[in-house]
């Protein structure tokens, strides 16, 4: 059993989403959303509502794996910068926790969850419903947190599988 902790970075909403893996299944431990919006325009106040309510998060749900959505290059430049920044806040909380961090891109993220990259907000909400039997539509903020964990799994799933077909093929080879 195994959980993790996804993260839709965001300066004003940043998603989270907890599943626990065991095996090839996916349960729902929690989802919403880390809302920075009261610290109006003060970035400061901002990043570090975000590094609080990550790092509570964690102290609550004892994840085994953080796994975040990299940084997307927008139209505007600046937008991207602050989520680089909000980014960061929630990983530093993540490395204070001892936690490793893994990185996937919203296409990866999107193939992962719904089969194709170029997929819409519309049906990663669709397939995170569908795979963890949520008896409602999460939020898209907090929908996409949850893909991000599904992704995790899904990769870190096929990793150990490939891992463990590399030792079985090392001992054969030593023998």
């Amino acid at each position: 059993m195994t959980i993790i902790l996804g993260i839709d970075p965001g300066s004003r909403l940043t998603g989270y989403g907890l599943v626990k893996q065991t095996g090839r299944q996916f349960s729902y431990l929690g989802s919403g959303c880390i809302k920075a919006i009261s610290a109006g325009d003060d970035l400061g106040a901002r990043l570090q509502t975000i590094f609080a309510g990550v790092s509570e998060l964690i102290v609550q749900f004892q994840p085994d794996m953080f796994a975040i959505e990299q940084v997307f290059m927008a139209k505007n430049p600046d937008s991207a910068l602050k989520l680089g920044q909000a980014r960061g806040a929630a990983i530093v909380a993540a490395t204070q926790a001892g936690l490793s961090i893994a990185e996937y891109s919203a296409r990866q993220i999107k193939q992962s969850v719904v089969g194709t990259g170029g997929a819409d907000k519309s049906q990663v909400q669709h397939m995170v419903k569908t795979i963890l039997k949520l008896p409602a539509t999460p939020q898209a903020d907090a929908a996409d947190a949850l893909a991000v964990a599904l992704c995790h799994g899904h990769s870190h799933d096929s990793l150990s599988k490939l891992a463990g077909q590399a030792t079985k093929t090392v001992r054969r080879r030593l023998r």
